[in-house]
């Protein structure tokens, strides 16, 4: 059985690209749209990894990964910010809701795969 990363973020063109990437690379992907349609993805299934844009609607990236964190099945799911913010103060911001990576969009594919790699759960 493959190892299933959840993939949020609110263009799906983004998804898109991230999926095709991940199932490339022999992942099992799960979609979804912003944080609270991520958090219904989260139903007790294994995840090994969680790839989240910050800014999103109704709930943006760093409630999510703070949400994820109280839930005792998640709450070691290593997270992935990808996302066009670079400042500093939102990388803290991240960091300290429990996110382990940051990858600044634009991104390379194999970029980002360099952090999955490194990151995801045996």
């Amino acid at each position: 059985m493959g190892k299933t990363i959840v993939i949020v973020d609110d263009s799906a063109s983004l998804r898109q690209v991230v999926s095709i990437a991940l199932k490339g690379a022999g992942y099992d992907v799960v979609e979804a749209v912003d944080g609270k349609d991520a958090l219904t993805k989260l139903d007790g299934r294994k995840v090994h990894l969680i790839i989240s844009d910050v800014n999103m609607p109704n709930m943006d990236g760093i409630t999510m990964v703070k949400e994820v964190k109280k839930n005792p099945n998640y709450k070691f799911t290593p997270i992935i910010m990808l996302t066009t913010e670079a400042e500093e103060s939102k990388k803290r911001e991240g960091q300290e809701a429990g996110a382990k990576a940051w990858v600044v969009k634009p991104f390379k594919p194999d970029q980002m795969l360099a952090a999955v790699g490194k990151l995801v759960l045996p």
